[in-house]
């Protein structure tokens, strides 16, 4: 039986962004964006060496996905015309992800803490390893698992004012006394979750995508006015998470990343984080008839360069999809 290599060339598709393809890249191959750099800059490379047809073409077909050029050594039979093979959810330099399945990412010597995220994408499970004297914060009522040795801290983000109002939330401190630690996180909402090493950097999120982050990063709260709050639907407060450190957030549904060149338009419902720079505003996607009788309601202008995560579901939307299903006690009269 043949054996294949798969080999990236370096080249970028010129259709795609090369700092678009190489975080895309560093998220398939679970490295940090600065190695996948490396190996792009050191193209051509093996990733893969000694595979059959079958996985040559699951890695092939995954590159040109994200626009990453790359070559197979021997030829694949046939591989003069288009392939046609269903893209794999993710992959990893180690084995392919099975079919519709979404590949568990696991981060190890990068920087800041070792985690794994299992359960992608339905129902996303965060396990981090925290270093001895280390502490890490996460949303309160989302600790599933712990070692005997770490310690926990409650504390009130937001302050007193803003607890009378909804608008605060509890975040727990857990520290590990003696020795690193471990720590399992399982948010209430079921989807996926995903990753940020912040570098002095902001992202706004969304009061209920917050999950965990390091001591590193400043957790506040930020007013977004009682025009944007009340009209969009949504909570009157953002969550700014500014310094250096781990960040993660979650989704109802999935999870896609957008790249924001100058403008773009999502519902208030699937707005999930954004990041700092980008200025938006919230405004009617029709007229006031629209409005009330079309399902679509108010929608977030974004202006500028940035990126914008949503989510595939919205909690409203569902809410009202399951109303005409509740139970209704009938009358006797």
């Amino acid at each position: 039986m043949t054996s294949y290599n798969v080999n990236i060339s370096g080249e970028i598709s010129p259709y795609a962004q090369r700092d678009t393809v190489i975080n895309a890249f560093a998220r398939l191959a679970n490295i940090t964006p600065e190695k996948a750099e490396e190996v792009f800059s050191r193209a051509p490379v093996t990733i893969k060496k000694g595979v059959d047809e079958q996985t040559a073409t699951k890695f092939l077909h995954a590159l040109e996905q994200i626009g990453a050029l790359a070559t197979v050594e021997p030829p694949l039979p046939g591989a003069e015309t288009p392939l046609s093979f269903d893209p794999p959810q993710a992959v990893t330099p180690a084995e392919p992800a099975p079919s519709g399945e979404a590949r568990d990412i696991v981060v190890t010597g990068g920087k800041g803490y070792d985690f794994t995220i299992e359960g992608r994408p339905d129902y996303a499970f965060l396990t981090v390893k925290i270093p001895a004297n280390e502490t890490l914060k996460v949303e309160a009522s989302s600790m599933a698992t712990m070692d005997t040795h770490l310690k926990m801290k409650t504390k009130l983000r937001g302050g007193f004012s803003r607890f009378l109002s909804g608008e605060s939330i509890f975040i727990n401190e857990f520290t590990a006394e003696g020795g690193p630690g471990e720590i399992g996180i399982a948010p209430g909402s079921p989807g996926d979750m995903t990753h940020l090493y912040l570098d002095n950097e902001i992202v706004y999120l969304q009061n209920s995508a917050f999950v965990a982050a390091t001591m590193g990063v400043a957790l506040e709260s930020k007013w977004q006015g009682f025009t944007k709050g009340f009209f969009s639907g949504e909570s009157l407060f953002l969550i700014r998470a500014s310094g250096q450190g781990d960040l993660w957030f979650n989704t109802y549904g999935a999870l896609i990343e957008i790249d924001v060149e100058e403008d773009y338009v999502v519902d208030t419902g699937n707005i999930v984080a954004f990041t700092d720079g980008l200025e938006y505003s919230i405004s009617k996607v029709g007229g006031y008839k629209s409005l009330f009788f079309s399902g679509e309601g108010f929608v977030c202008r974004f202006r500028g360069q940035g990126k914008v995560w949503i989510q595939t579901r919205g909690v409203s939307a569902f809410a009202w999809w399951a109303h005409w299903f509740r139970p209704v006690q009938k009358s006797n009269g």
